[in-house]
């Protein structure tokens, strides 16, 4: 059988999957809206050893290593790389100037925040809401996807070609800009990055001093009308506690996921510089949800709101925090922040 005949019968059982999918199977991923889990089939990819053979003709393949697991990838030096689910990746393909070839959208379109790296790739689907049929005629030599994903979903990917669960975690943000660096061959990029992070970082602290030792500082996110707060190593929390020092609320330290909290609860933590992520995106029933909260007498209370010291969408509101390109853009935009 030819290679052709092969691939038009591949096509035939996606579409074949596609169609039971939409006739009555579930969809995988996290609905941007309500949060809701879907599950969808995707396309059994019987021939990724042909594809495999196509997308490297020397048959050669190599092994890499990410958080102590091991990957099977073509031994090539420009590798077709698909993201999908991972927003981690792309900003890290933003930070690196890589090309993937599919990439993630965001309401039908690229942000300006993934302009940089987008400009050879084309839609395949939204964050957590994969198009298994474009990602497939993209025949990508690794799939970049995220551990925000189910199980069934990572499987599904597999289907296609090797597939890279890309942590959510922020702790894993050296190691995913580094998994991408490897894969792009722009591991100098990389360290070059990390390095300038690093000696900024170091600046930073010693610019601070003790200045904001007794001071608390908190960043919020307006997610559907409400308030949510994080835990200490995640979001730019992670920066706030981790990187800078700062000390967390006590709220923050006992969270254990996103968690949202009322107004009155909000007074409570009373916080003396106040960071606020707020997406129209995120917010699509509640558009004016933002500017609720700063004509609510509440709002007004706390000693951020009080002192001026109240600093909306200081990086873009698409930016995931843990990251870094996160990391990079938060820092220079803290330092200018919390020296007012």
């Amino acid at each position: 059988m030819n290679k052709w005949m092969v691939k038009g019968l591949l096509l035939l059982s996606l579409s074949l999957a596609l169609t039971a999918c939409g006739a009555g199977g579930a969809k995988e991923g996290v609905d941007a809206k309500n949060g809701s889990s879907t599950e969808t089939t995707a396309p059994a990819a019987s021939n990724t050893d042909n594809k495999d053979k196509e997308s490297a003709p020397s048959g050669e393949t190599k092994t890499i290593t990410y958080l102590d697991q091991t990957y099977t990838i073509p031994a090539k030096k420009e590798l077709r790389i698909v993201i999908s689910g991972s927003m981690e990746s792309m900003e890290d393909a933003v930070v690196l100037d890589a090309k993937p070839v599919g990439a993630i959208s965001v309401s039908g379109q690229f942000p300006d925040l993934f302009k940089k790296a987008t400009t050879e790739a084309v839609s395949v689907g939204e964050k957590m809401e994969p198009d298994y049929e474009g990602i497939l005629k993209l025949k990508p030599d690794v799939i970049l996807a995220s551990t925000k994903f189910k199980p069934e979903a990572i499987e599904n990917f597999k289907k296609i070609t090797t597939t890279i669960p890309v942590s959510h975690v922020s702790t894993n943000w050296e190691a995913n800009l580094k998994l991408l660096a490897e894969l792009t061959g722009k591991e100098k990029e990389a360290e070059e990055a990390l390095n300038k992070y690093k000696a900024d970082l170091d600046a930073t602290k010693a610019k601070f001093g003790d200045k904001l030792k007794d001071k608390k500082v908190l960043a919020v996110r307006v997610r559907k009308g409400d308030l949510a707060i994080y835990p200490e190593g995640v979001f730019f929390n992670a920066s706030l506690y981790n990187d800078l020092g700062l000390t967390a609320p006590a709220e923050v330290k006992a969270a254990k996921a996103q968690e949202l909290i009322s107004l009155e609860k909000f007074s409570e933590i009373n916080p003396d510089y106040l960071f606020v992520q707020f997406s129209p995106d995120e917010n699509k029933n509640t558009p004016k949800a933002l500017e609720d909260l700063e004509n609510n007498p509440i709002w007004k209370s706390v000693n951020a709101v009080k002192n001026g010291k109240v600093f909306v969408n200081v990086v873009d509101p698409l930016a995931q925090g843990g990251t870094a390109l996160s990391k990079f853009l938060f820092l220079e935009a803290a330092v200018d922040k919390l020296s007012q």
